[in-house]
Protein backbone atom coordinates (compact mmCIF):
# COMPACT_ATOMS: atom_id res chain seq x y z
CA UNK A 1 0.00 0.00 0.00
CA UNK A 2 1.02 3.61 -0.47
CA UNK A 3 1.39 5.84 2.58
CA UNK A 4 -2.00 7.35 1.86
CA UNK A 5 -3.64 3.93 1.46
CA UNK A 6 -2.01 2.60 4.64
CA UNK A 7 -3.18 5.63 6.59
CA UNK A 8 -6.75 5.20 5.36
CA UNK A 9 -6.64 1.47 6.22
CA UNK A 10 -5.49 2.22 9.78
CA UNK A 11 -8.03 5.04 10.12
CA UNK A 12 -10.87 2.70 9.11
CA UNK A 13 -9.71 0.02 11.56
CA UNK A 14 -9.76 2.58 14.38
CA UNK A 15 -13.15 3.86 13.19
CA UNK A 16 -14.67 0.38 13.51
CA UNK A 17 -13.28 0.01 17.05
CA UNK A 18 -14.68 3.39 18.14
CA UNK A 19 -18.05 2.73 16.54
CA UNK A 20 -18.35 -0.57 18.41
CA UNK A 21 -17.27 0.99 21.71
CA UNK A 22 -19.86 3.75 21.34
CA UNK A 23 -22.55 1.04 21.11
CA UNK A 24 -21.16 -0.77 24.13
CA UNK A 25 -19.62 -3.83 22.48
CA UNK A 26 -16.50 -5.06 20.74
CA UNK A 27 -16.29 -6.39 17.21
CA UNK A 28 -17.36 -10.04 17.20
CA UNK A 29 -14.65 -12.52 16.07
CA UNK A 30 -16.91 -13.61 13.20
CA UNK A 31 -17.08 -9.99 12.01
CA UNK A 32 -13.31 -9.41 11.99
CA UNK A 33 -12.67 -10.77 8.46
CA UNK A 34 -15.27 -8.33 7.15
CA UNK A 35 -13.75 -5.45 9.14
CA UNK A 36 -10.33 -6.36 7.72
CA UNK A 37 -11.61 -6.54 4.13
CA UNK A 38 -13.58 -3.30 4.39
CA UNK A 39 -10.59 -1.54 5.96
CA UNK A 40 -8.37 -2.75 3.12
CA UNK A 41 -11.01 -1.56 0.69
CA UNK A 42 -10.87 1.91 2.26
CA UNK A 43 -7.13 1.90 1.64
CA UNK A 44 -7.59 0.67 -1.93
CA UNK A 45 -10.09 3.44 -2.61
CA UNK A 46 -7.56 6.01 -1.36
CA UNK A 47 -5.06 4.53 -3.82
CA UNK A 48 -7.60 4.80 -6.64
CA UNK A 49 -7.85 8.47 -5.78
CA UNK A 50 -4.20 8.76 -6.84
CA UNK A 51 -5.22 8.28 -10.50
CA UNK A 52 -5.02 4.49 -10.60
CA UNK A 53 -7.18 3.43 -13.51
CA UNK A 54 -8.85 0.30 -12.20
CA UNK A 55 -11.15 0.36 -9.16
CA UNK A 56 -10.56 -2.24 -6.43
CA UNK A 57 -12.34 -5.57 -6.39
CA UNK A 58 -15.93 -5.50 -5.24
CA UNK A 59 -16.99 -7.05 -1.92
CA UNK A 60 -19.88 -9.43 -1.18
CA UNK A 61 -20.67 -9.90 2.54
CA UNK A 62 -23.05 -12.70 3.41
CA UNK A 63 -24.26 -14.58 6.46
CA UNK A 64 -27.38 -15.43 8.47
CA UNK A 65 -29.74 -12.69 9.54
CA UNK A 66 -28.71 -10.69 12.60
CA UNK A 67 -24.93 -11.00 12.30
CA UNK A 68 -24.34 -7.27 11.95
CA UNK A 69 -23.85 -7.00 8.18
CA UNK A 70 -25.78 -3.74 7.91
CA UNK A 71 -23.90 -2.25 10.87
CA UNK A 72 -20.59 -3.18 9.22
CA UNK A 73 -21.37 -1.49 5.92
CA UNK A 74 -23.00 1.54 7.58
CA UNK A 75 -19.88 1.99 9.72
CA UNK A 76 -17.68 1.55 6.64
CA UNK A 77 -19.58 4.25 4.74
CA UNK A 78 -19.52 6.58 7.72
CA UNK A 79 -15.73 6.28 7.87
CA UNK A 80 -15.06 6.84 4.17
CA UNK A 81 -13.49 10.13 3.17
CA UNK A 82 -15.55 10.63 0.02
CA UNK A 83 -18.83 12.39 -0.77
CA UNK A 84 -19.48 10.00 -3.67
CA UNK A 85 -20.60 6.98 -1.64
CA UNK A 86 -24.19 5.81 -1.30
CA UNK A 87 -26.10 3.09 0.54
CA UNK A 88 -29.24 1.72 -1.07
CA UNK A 89 -31.55 -1.00 0.20
CA UNK A 90 -32.37 -3.66 -2.37
CA UNK A 91 -36.16 -3.33 -2.09
CA UNK A 92 -36.04 0.46 -2.39
CA UNK A 93 -33.49 0.52 -5.21
CA UNK A 94 -35.31 -2.16 -7.17
CA UNK A 95 -38.63 -0.37 -6.77
CA UNK A 96 -37.17 2.85 -8.16
CA UNK A 97 -35.34 0.94 -10.89
CA UNK A 98 -38.63 -0.62 -12.03
CA UNK A 99 -40.23 2.83 -12.16
CA UNK A 100 -37.30 4.28 -14.10
CA UNK A 101 -37.18 1.41 -16.60
CA UNK A 102 -40.91 1.76 -17.26
CA UNK A 103 -40.56 5.51 -17.79
CA UNK A 104 -37.60 5.22 -20.17
CA UNK A 105 -39.10 2.32 -22.09
CA UNK A 106 -42.08 4.55 -22.85
CA UNK A 107 -39.76 7.46 -23.72
CA UNK A 108 -36.76 5.96 -25.59
CA UNK A 109 -33.52 7.93 -25.91
CA UNK A 110 -30.63 7.79 -28.38
CA UNK A 111 -27.02 8.80 -27.77
CA UNK A 112 -24.91 11.15 -29.90
CA UNK A 113 -24.13 8.31 -32.33
CA UNK A 114 -27.81 7.60 -32.80
CA UNK A 115 -27.72 4.34 -30.84
CA UNK A 116 -30.65 3.62 -28.60
CA UNK A 117 -29.73 3.76 -24.88
CA UNK A 118 -31.14 0.86 -22.88
CA UNK A 119 -33.86 1.88 -20.45
CA UNK A 120 -32.12 0.09 -17.57
CA UNK A 121 -28.88 2.02 -18.22
CA UNK A 122 -30.69 5.36 -18.16
CA UNK A 123 -32.53 4.40 -14.99
CA UNK A 124 -29.29 3.37 -13.27
CA UNK A 125 -27.63 6.64 -14.37
CA UNK A 126 -30.41 8.63 -12.73
CA UNK A 127 -30.35 6.60 -9.52
CA UNK A 128 -26.57 6.67 -9.04
CA UNK A 129 -25.43 9.95 -10.55
CA UNK A 130 -21.77 10.53 -9.65
CA UNK A 131 -21.64 7.63 -7.17
CA UNK A 132 -18.23 5.95 -6.96
CA UNK A 133 -18.87 3.62 -4.00
CA UNK A 134 -22.21 1.84 -3.75
CA UNK A 135 -23.39 -0.25 -0.81
CA UNK A 136 -26.23 -2.47 -1.94
CA UNK A 137 -27.81 -3.78 1.29
CA UNK A 138 -29.95 -6.93 1.65
CA UNK A 139 -29.36 -8.20 -1.89
CA UNK A 140 -31.34 -11.25 -2.91
CA UNK A 141 -32.94 -12.83 -5.96
CA UNK A 142 -36.08 -14.90 -5.41
CA UNK A 143 -38.62 -13.59 -7.91
CA UNK A 144 -38.26 -15.40 -11.23
CA UNK A 145 -40.10 -12.56 -12.96
CA UNK A 146 -37.35 -10.14 -11.90
CA UNK A 147 -34.43 -12.52 -12.49
CA UNK A 148 -33.38 -11.07 -15.83
CA UNK A 149 -33.64 -7.47 -14.66
CA UNK A 150 -31.56 -8.23 -11.57
CA UNK A 151 -29.00 -10.00 -13.75
CA UNK A 152 -28.81 -7.04 -16.14
CA UNK A 153 -28.55 -4.61 -13.22
CA UNK A 154 -25.64 -6.50 -11.68
CA UNK A 155 -23.74 -6.67 -14.96
CA UNK A 156 -24.30 -2.94 -15.44
CA UNK A 157 -23.05 -2.10 -11.94
CA UNK A 158 -19.97 -4.33 -12.14
CA UNK A 159 -18.99 -2.97 -15.56
CA UNK A 160 -18.96 0.66 -14.37
CA UNK A 161 -16.18 2.40 -12.45
CA UNK A 162 -18.19 1.96 -9.28
CA UNK A 163 -16.92 -0.04 -6.32
CA UNK A 164 -19.78 -2.26 -5.21
CA UNK A 165 -20.26 -3.61 -1.69
CA UNK A 166 -23.26 -5.87 -1.14
CA UNK A 167 -24.74 -7.62 1.87
CA UNK A 168 -26.88 -10.72 1.59
CA UNK A 169 -28.23 -13.55 3.69
CA UNK A 170 -27.16 -15.98 0.99
CA UNK A 171 -23.89 -17.08 -0.57
CA UNK A 172 -23.79 -16.30 -4.29
CA UNK A 173 -24.63 -19.92 -5.15
CA UNK A 174 -27.72 -19.70 -2.91
CA UNK A 175 -29.32 -16.84 -4.85
CA UNK A 176 -32.49 -17.64 -6.81
CA UNK A 177 -33.01 -20.88 -4.82
CA UNK A 178 -36.06 -22.09 -6.74
CA UNK A 179 -34.69 -25.00 -8.78
CA UNK A 180 -37.08 -24.22 -11.62
CA UNK A 181 -35.36 -20.86 -12.23
CA UNK A 182 -31.93 -21.18 -10.65
CA UNK A 183 -30.28 -21.85 -14.02
CA UNK A 184 -31.45 -18.44 -15.24
CA UNK A 185 -29.32 -16.79 -12.57
CA UNK A 186 -26.21 -18.94 -12.85
CA UNK A 187 -24.39 -16.50 -15.20
CA UNK A 188 -24.89 -13.73 -12.62
CA UNK A 189 -23.66 -16.00 -9.83
CA UNK A 190 -20.50 -16.74 -11.82
CA UNK A 191 -20.02 -13.01 -12.42
CA UNK A 192 -20.31 -12.29 -8.69
CA UNK A 193 -17.83 -15.03 -7.81
CA UNK A 194 -15.36 -13.82 -10.45
CA UNK A 195 -15.55 -10.08 -9.77
CA UNK A 196 -16.25 -9.86 -6.05
CA UNK A 197 -14.43 -10.95 -2.89
CA UNK A 198 -16.94 -13.10 -1.01
CA UNK A 199 -16.69 -12.78 2.80
CA UNK A 200 -18.81 -14.94 5.11
CA UNK A 201 -20.07 -13.61 8.48
CA UNK A 202 -21.54 -16.57 10.30
CA UNK A 203 -20.92 -16.29 14.03
CA UNK A 204 -23.25 -17.83 16.63
CA UNK A 205 -24.59 -14.50 17.96
CA UNK A 206 -27.85 -13.16 16.48
CA UNK A 207 -27.65 -9.47 17.39
CA UNK A 208 -31.25 -8.87 16.33
CA UNK A 209 -32.44 -11.00 19.22
CA UNK A 210 -30.86 -8.52 21.60
CA UNK A 211 -33.47 -5.78 21.76
CA UNK A 212 -31.71 -2.50 21.22
CA UNK A 213 -32.65 0.93 22.48
CA UNK A 214 -33.22 4.01 20.37
CA UNK A 215 -31.64 7.36 21.09
CA UNK A 216 -34.60 8.53 23.18
CA UNK A 217 -34.43 5.47 25.44
CA UNK A 218 -37.35 3.59 23.90
CA UNK A 219 -37.24 0.35 21.96
CA UNK A 220 -37.23 0.31 18.20
CA UNK A 221 -40.71 0.28 16.67
CA UNK A 222 -40.34 -3.14 15.05
CA UNK A 223 -39.46 -4.79 18.35
CA UNK A 224 -42.59 -3.21 19.86
CA UNK A 225 -44.74 -5.31 17.53
CA UNK A 226 -46.53 -8.51 18.46
CA UNK A 227 -48.06 -11.79 17.31
CA UNK A 228 -51.57 -12.00 18.75
CA UNK A 229 -54.35 -14.56 18.72
CA UNK A 230 -57.68 -13.52 17.16
CA UNK A 231 -59.90 -11.77 19.68
CA UNK A 232 -57.02 -10.85 22.02
CA UNK A 233 -58.41 -7.45 22.98
CA UNK A 234 -56.14 -7.19 26.00
CA UNK A 235 -53.12 -7.73 23.77
CA UNK A 236 -54.33 -5.01 21.43
CA UNK A 237 -54.99 -2.71 24.37
CA UNK A 238 -51.47 -3.20 25.67
CA UNK A 239 -50.25 -1.96 22.28
CA UNK A 240 -52.56 1.04 22.37
CA UNK A 241 -54.67 -0.41 19.55
CA UNK A 242 -58.34 -1.14 19.11
CA UNK A 243 -60.07 -3.48 16.67
CA UNK A 244 -61.46 -1.71 13.57
CA UNK A 245 -65.14 -1.02 13.13
CA UNK A 246 -66.95 -1.67 9.85
CA UNK A 247 -67.10 2.05 9.18
CA UNK A 248 -63.31 2.38 9.23
CA UNK A 249 -62.73 0.32 6.09
CA UNK A 250 -61.09 2.47 3.43
CA UNK A 251 -58.99 2.36 0.29
CA UNK A 252 -55.29 3.15 0.35
CA UNK A 253 -53.91 4.09 -3.07
CA UNK A 254 -50.44 2.68 -3.69
CA UNK A 255 -48.69 3.31 -7.00
CA UNK A 256 -52.00 4.30 -8.56
CA UNK A 257 -53.84 1.17 -7.43
CA UNK A 258 -56.30 0.97 -4.52
CA UNK A 259 -55.77 -1.54 -1.71
CA UNK A 260 -58.67 -2.31 0.60
CA UNK A 261 -57.69 -1.61 4.21
CA UNK A 262 -59.72 -2.63 7.25
CA UNK A 263 -58.84 0.67 8.93
CA UNK A 264 -56.70 3.72 8.24
CA UNK A 265 -55.82 5.83 11.25
CA UNK A 266 -53.20 8.41 12.09
CA UNK A 267 -49.90 6.54 11.63
CA UNK A 268 -51.66 3.16 11.58
CA UNK A 269 -53.11 0.89 8.88
CA UNK A 270 -54.87 -2.50 9.08
CA UNK A 271 -54.93 -5.04 6.25
CA UNK A 272 -56.14 -8.59 5.89
CA UNK A 273 -53.61 -11.25 4.86
CA UNK A 274 -55.73 -12.06 1.82
CA UNK A 275 -55.54 -8.46 0.56
CA UNK A 276 -51.90 -7.67 1.25
CA UNK A 277 -50.21 -11.05 0.78
CA UNK A 278 -52.49 -13.11 -1.44
CA UNK A 279 -53.45 -10.16 -3.64
CA UNK A 280 -51.38 -8.81 -6.52
CA UNK A 281 -49.05 -6.68 -4.42
CA UNK A 282 -45.28 -6.29 -4.48
CA UNK A 283 -42.41 -5.38 -2.18
CA UNK A 284 -42.56 -1.92 -3.75
CA UNK A 285 -46.15 -1.57 -2.50
CA UNK A 286 -45.07 -2.66 0.97
CA UNK A 287 -42.26 -0.09 0.95
CA UNK A 288 -44.73 2.63 0.06
CA UNK A 289 -46.93 1.61 3.00
CA UNK A 290 -43.92 1.49 5.34
CA UNK A 291 -43.04 5.05 4.38
CA UNK A 292 -46.56 6.25 5.27
CA UNK A 293 -47.52 4.21 8.33
CA UNK A 294 -45.34 3.63 11.44
CA UNK A 295 -47.70 0.81 12.52
CA UNK A 296 -49.04 -1.93 10.25
CA UNK A 297 -51.51 -4.55 11.50
CA UNK A 298 -52.05 -7.73 9.48
CA UNK A 299 -55.15 -9.77 10.33
CA UNK A 300 -56.20 -13.27 9.29
CA UNK A 301 -52.62 -14.54 9.29
CA UNK A 302 -52.58 -18.30 8.55
CA UNK A 303 -49.91 -20.89 9.26
CA UNK A 304 -47.63 -20.52 6.26
CA UNK A 305 -48.28 -24.11 5.19
CA UNK A 306 -51.87 -23.01 4.48
CA UNK A 307 -50.90 -20.01 2.35
CA UNK A 308 -50.05 -20.06 -1.35
CA UNK A 309 -46.43 -19.92 -2.45
CA UNK A 310 -46.92 -16.30 -3.58
CA UNK A 311 -48.63 -15.46 -0.29
CA UNK A 312 -45.71 -16.88 1.67
CA UNK A 313 -43.20 -14.93 -0.41
CA UNK A 314 -45.11 -11.66 0.00
CA UNK A 315 -45.45 -12.28 3.74
CA UNK A 316 -41.67 -12.83 4.01
CA UNK A 317 -41.12 -9.60 2.05
CA UNK A 318 -43.49 -7.75 4.38
CA UNK A 319 -41.61 -8.91 7.47
CA UNK A 320 -38.34 -7.83 5.83
CA UNK A 321 -39.65 -4.40 4.88
CA UNK A 322 -41.16 -3.70 8.31
CA UNK A 323 -38.00 -4.82 10.10
CA UNK A 324 -35.65 -2.90 7.81
CA UNK A 325 -37.80 0.26 7.86
CA UNK A 326 -38.50 -0.04 11.60
CA UNK A 327 -42.27 -0.28 11.27
CA UNK A 328 -44.22 -1.74 14.20
CA UNK A 329 -45.73 -4.94 12.80
CA UNK A 330 -48.66 -6.59 14.56
CA UNK A 331 -49.81 -10.00 13.31
CA UNK A 332 -53.22 -11.36 14.29
CA UNK A 333 -54.06 -14.99 13.57
CA UNK A 334 -52.27 -18.30 13.62
CA UNK A 335 -48.58 -18.59 14.41
CA UNK A 336 -47.27 -18.30 10.84
CA UNK A 337 -44.19 -20.43 11.46
CA UNK A 338 -45.87 -23.23 13.42
CA UNK A 339 -46.41 -26.66 11.91
CA UNK A 340 -44.55 -28.37 9.08
CA UNK A 341 -42.33 -26.10 7.00
CA UNK A 342 -43.66 -25.40 3.50
CA UNK A 343 -41.50 -26.22 0.50
CA UNK A 344 -38.62 -23.77 0.91
CA UNK A 345 -37.83 -23.91 -2.80
CA UNK A 346 -41.01 -21.91 -3.39
CA UNK A 347 -39.86 -18.85 -1.42
CA UNK A 348 -37.00 -17.64 0.72
CA UNK A 349 -35.99 -19.87 3.60
CA UNK A 350 -37.96 -19.78 6.84
CA UNK A 351 -34.92 -19.11 9.02
CA UNK A 352 -34.76 -15.46 8.01
CA UNK A 353 -38.47 -14.83 8.56
CA UNK A 354 -38.56 -16.82 11.82
CA UNK A 355 -35.58 -14.90 13.19
CA UNK A 356 -37.30 -11.59 12.60
CA UNK A 357 -40.66 -12.77 13.92
CA UNK A 358 -38.90 -13.90 17.10
CA UNK A 359 -38.34 -10.20 17.86
CA UNK A 360 -42.10 -9.66 18.21
CA UNK A 361 -43.91 -10.24 21.50
CA UNK A 362 -46.10 -13.34 21.32
CA UNK A 363 -49.32 -14.21 23.16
Amino acid sequence: MTDRATKQYETMQAHFRRAAEQRGFVVDPAQRPAVERLSRLAGELARVGLLHRRPPRHVYLWGPVGRGKSWLVDTFLDGLATPHARRLHFHDFFRRLHEGVAQHTADPHRDAAGERVAAVDRAVDELLGDCRVLVFDEFHAHDAGDAMLVARLFRTLLDRRITLVTTSNYPPAGLMPNPLYHHLFEPTIRLIEERMDVVEIAGPVDFRRERRSSADGGQQRFTQGARLRPGDDSGLGALGLGAPTAGEAAEVVVHGRPLRAEAVRDGEVWFGFAELCEGLTSAADQLALAERFPTLVLTGVPALEDATADGRRRFADLVDVCCDRDVRLVLIGADPIAGPAPDESLFRDLDRTASRLALLRST
